[in-house]
């Protein structure tokens, strides 16, 4: 899946030399390679957050309903929305990046 990820990048690459005639800043293949190399470690990272934050929510949420008194109820659900809108953020982002792979693939070479 990620060789054909970074076959697009190139291909994109390449069409953008071809569109625009600028032959000197052509990226190699090592600094594609970098890049997404970043990306993906960016995306690793903001998943793991999200994960988290869900993992931490649970546990309040259990801590809230087990009776601990150290644990007050305005703090669970605000720990609860912060998973919420971090997974359907996620989501939304996941939906945005197929939505462009698909319209890459489906472009005319």
């Amino acid at each position: 899946m990620s060789m054909e990820i970074n076959q697009v990048l190139q291909q994109m690459r390449s069409m953008q030399i071809a569109a625009t005639g600028d032959i000197g800043t052509a990226p190699t293949r090592l600094e594609g390679a970098q890049d997404s190399q970043a990306f993906g470690s960016l995306l690793k990272n903001s998943l793991a957050a999200v994960t988290e934050t869900q993992q931490k929510s649970a546990e309040m949420s259990l801590a809230y309903a087990s009776g601990d008194e150290n644990t007050d109820l305005a703090q669970v659900m605000v720990s609860m929305q912060k998973a919420s809108l971090s997974f359907e953020a996620v989501t939304q982002v996941r939906n945005k990046l197929l939505s462009a792979y698909q319209e890459v693939m489906n472009m005319q070479v």
